[in-house]
């Protein structure tokens, strides 16, 4: 029994622990722990078990149809689906638009959209970041006009993930040339079929298109998808990357991902003993372990002010950058820990074959899960921009 837990949580515990135990599916379980992608039918076939299950949405208030769970039932659930190689939900809608429209949103707006994202009949993208405006975000040049009784814009957003299956798009848009650049975008809610919007894929170093260009010709929004205020996107936008930043953490994933590290390390040797026991690959697996632990109270800390309906300050950056470190350093250590078997690079050894796989277990999506999560410290707000974020706030602005 762990008695760091109440009774009523360790309770809790168990009874996630059973629920994944009966209904989650083991071929996405195997997916998930081979490094697969599952593709739009595997995220909607989880994404469906879960809300049947009233689960889906565990930090939404009840009033909108979540769980409203507390910030240790949140943790727990994230470290339990974690544990069980459960796929990771598609934060868009979910985490990221949701809080957003509960917070900012028009009563109609509420009322049509949050259904949809729980029901899986929405599955939203996000239109931030351009060629020219990625952690310099402000500097977007995506033009909204308005025209009657609708935007008309034109532009064009990169780096959106899984925009091939999306179905609708959050958009930050500029409303306003005369302004500083933070005063004048407005945040849009746009259907993906409208027309004037094309989807152009970005293959990535493993043969994937993860993310995608989306473009932007004429394309005509109703007036009534403007979320809050014309010209007021900037603060709804800000609202939003704190609970994104908050997300990246990734405290369940990095558990997940440093328990791999050591099963690989105990079964792979190095001059004559297992690799888990070299000082130097001990003593790196020892220090991130000790960073994750602190973390992970840090980040349930953080869970606990998002909860009571106040947005994460600047400590959502500090979990972000300290979150995406870990993890890049259990990516390195499985890395190493794999070997020589962390050299095939192909889609067909991360896809897998009916052919014996290459290497140990756990080896087989080492390597592309290293290239592509060097995109943790980018993506969300570069580390950099972080940083610069945490001296101005916490250290009274600097040079």
């Amino acid at each position: 029994m762990d008695l760091s837990y109440s009774v009523k949580e360790q309770a809790f515990r168990a009874e996630v622990r059973g629920f994944l135990s009966d209904n989650l599916p083991p071929e996405l379980a195997q997916a998930v722990r081979d490094g697969r992608s599952l593709g739009k039918e595997g995220h909607d076939r989880w994404h469906a078990l879960l809300n049947a299950q009233g689960w889906l949405a565990p930090n939404w208030p009840k009033e909108f149809g979540g769980c409203e769970w507390g910030a240790v039932q949140r943790h727990i659930f994230e470290e339990e689906c974690c544990r069980a190689n459960a796929p990771h939900i598609v934060p868009f809608g979910l985490s990221m638009l949701a809080p957003v429209l509960q917070k900012f949103g028009s009563k109609a707006q509420q009322d049509h959209y949050l259904p949809r994202i729980l029901s899986g009949e929405d599955w939203w993208c996000q239109g931030y970041s351009e060629p020219g405006a990625g952690s310099d975000l402000a500097s977007l040049k995506t033009k909204a006009v308005r025209d009657g009784d609708a935007y008309v814009v034109n532009g064009q957003k990169t780096w959106t993930t899984l925009g091939q299956y999306a179905n609708c798009i959050f958009c930050l848009v500029r409303t306003d040339a005369s302004v500083k650049q933070q005063a004048g975008i407005s945040f849009l809610l746009i259907d993906m079929d409208t027309p004037g919007i094309e989807v152009r894929p970005i293959i990535l170093l493993d043969g994937s298109a993860e993310v995608n260009e989306v473009w932007f010709t004429d394309v005509r929004v109703p007036v009534e998808n403007l979320v809050g205020e014309e010209n007021k996107g900037w603060t709804y936008a800000k609202y939003l990357l704190t609970h994104e930043r908050t997300n990246i953490a990734g405290v369940g994933s990095s558990q997940a991902g440093l328990a791999a590290v050591k099963r690989l390390a105990r079964s792979q040797q190095h001059r004559g003993q297992p690799l888990i026991e070299n000082p130097h690959f001990a003593a790196r697996v020892a220090q991130v372990e000790i960073d994750l632990m602190a973390m992970s109270t840090t980040n349930l800390r953080i869970i606990s002010v998002a909860a009571k309906g106040q947005a994460p300050g600047v400590e959502s950056s500090m979990l972000k950058v300290k979150g995406t470190q870990i993890r890049q350093e259990i990516n390195d250590l499985a890395r190493r820990a794999a070997g020589v078997y962390a050299m095939p690079f192909s889609s067909e050894a991360v896809e897998g074959s009916n052919e014996v796989p290459i290497g140990p277990e756990g080896t087989a999506a080492v390597a592309a899960q290293y290239f592509n999560n060097r995109k943790l410290s980018i993506f969300g707000g570069s580390n950099e921009i972080q940083r610069n974020i945490i001296a101005k706030v916490k250290l009274g602005g600097g040079a």
